[in-house]
């Protein structure tokens, strides 16, 4: 028997409380410390380093392993490249990509957030789409999509909660591993661009 069920129920409670406000208050201590900074090229070895962990996690890509600095640089949009410092640490970042060459649709973007693995659930991708997305409208995109394996329960909800909706569910869009897998499209529409 652990020692807490010998303490009341209310008491038990309050310690539960306490713990939790306690974590609370060193997540936040943990994010006072946080700067979101724009990508540099020296930055790429750190932001490498962190997207290889999210392929190796199996749920944030996929792709099997990271590309050059030139091809990533040539595939993203050149300006909405966030990363996320702790003192001069990177620790996350995010980035912009088009999602077609067409002059209809200058204005849509594909997300990519990122966080490494010691730092997830602290709320510092959340800190970071945020960021995003006051970039990209500052620089003219009205409509931001992400696609998310339908298992990344927690991205999805960041999203969800940075205003994101669910447009459709893709199933068996491609395979990872020699496995088919689904994926969930959400968009977000931006109500300062492009609302003439």
């Amino acid at each position: 028997m652990s020692w807490i069920g010998l303490v009341p129920a209310k008491a038990q409670r309050q310690i539960r409380t306490r713990h939790q406000r306690s974590l609370a208050i060193q997540q936040q201590s943990e994010l006072m410390t946080l700067r979101i900074d724009p990508m540099l090229p020296v930055d790429w070895p750190a932001v490498c380093e962190i997207y290889l962990e999210g392929i190796a996690s199996r749920q944030a890509t996929f792709e099997t392993q990271a590309p050059s600095w030139e091809v990533w640089d040539a595939s993203h949009s050149p300006f909405a490249r966030l990363v996320a410092r702790e003192a001069e640490t990177v620790v996350g970042w995010a980035a912009l990509s088009p999602v077609s060459a067409r002059q209809a649709y200058a204005g849509v973007a594909e997300i990519s957030v990122y966080v490494a693995q010691g730092k997830r659930g602290l709320g510092l991708g959340r800190h970071l789409l945020e960021a995003l997305v006051a970039a990209s409208e500052e620089n003219g995109i009205w409509s931001l999509q992400a696609v998310m394996f339908a298992e990344n329960a927690a991205s999805i909800a960041v999203h969800r909660r940075c205003g994101f909706r669910d447009v459709g569910w893709r199933e068996c869009i491609a395979k990872l591993d020699g496995a088919w897998r689904d994926t969930l499209l959400l968009e977000r529409r931006s109500r300062k661009i492009g609302v003439d």
